[in-house]
């Protein structure tokens, strides 16, 4: 997927533990293999370039895709798996995928844990007993500065922006990148829909702040591209 996954465990190690984490690494290859725009071989680059059909292609495909139905119909059109004319779903395949791995995890009985896949997290229990999970956000137009610290608990957070990849983030109704605002944070239960709500959030621009203020289970920082930062009542 183009990116660096990491795990932190702070349950005490046993053999199912160490098993799942196994087949949680297992997982992500799987899903690189199957879903991965850089890969000429992967099913949605075959299924892009019309080698396969989706029927042909398997069941995680499908929930992929008809995710991203749901996604489109939820943010007006602002979140695409087809922007720029290109079948590419990964702003919603890497969020689901490391939540199904932090899944795989707790099912095992790692039940406090930090999945972490390129920056979007997914935590579920505590750091410590009694210690919420610490998040830092980079700062996008300062290296090496943060420019906040979500703390929590059972928490998803998601941030899209152009401070590791430049802009590649497209504006879904006109095919050219995003560029209003330089990163924007989300936060929520859930990191396969905290990610895509953030991808569209980051894509809409200035009109993001409003939108994510009327989420009902969702919270959102911007980082404007002069520097300016916002973010909702509840963040």
């Amino acid at each position: 997927m183009g990116t660096v996954f990491s795990f932190d465990i702070r349950d005490p190690a046993t053999p199912a533990i160490g098993r799942a984490l196994a087949e949680a690494v297992a997982w992500l290859h799987h899903v690189d293999e199957v879903f991965s725009p850089y890969r000429q071989d992967s099913a949605i680059s075959r299924l892009g370039r019309g080698e396969l059909s989706a029927e042909r292609c398997g069941p995680e495909v499908a929930e992929v895709l008809g995710l991203c139905e749901a996604a489109e119909r939820a943010t007006d059109g602002w979140f695409s798996h087809t922007a720029g004319g290109r079948l590419d779903p990964s702003g919603m395949v890497k969020g689901w995928a490391v939540e199904r791995a932090s899944a795989i995890l707790y099912g095992a009985g790692a039940h406090n844990t930090c999945v972490n896949g390129g920056g979007d997290i997914q935590l579920r229990g505590e750091a410590a007993p009694g210690v919420p999970w610490r998040v830092g956000i980079a700062h996008p137009l300062r290296p090496g500065a943060l420019c906040a610290v979500v703390t929590g608990r059972d928490l998803a957070v998601a941030t899209s922006g152009t401070a590791e990849r430049g802009p590649h983030v497209l504006d879904p109704h006109t095919g050219e990148p995003a560029t209003a605002l330089a990163s924007l944070t989300l936060t929520g239960p859930g990191l396969t829909w905290t990610d895509a709500l953030a991808t569209a959030a980051f894509a809409m621009g200035p009109a993001a702040r409003a939108w994510t203020e009327a989420l009902e289970s969702h919270q959102a920082m911007g980082v404007t591209a002069t520097g300016d930062l916002w973010q909702t009542p509840g963040f």
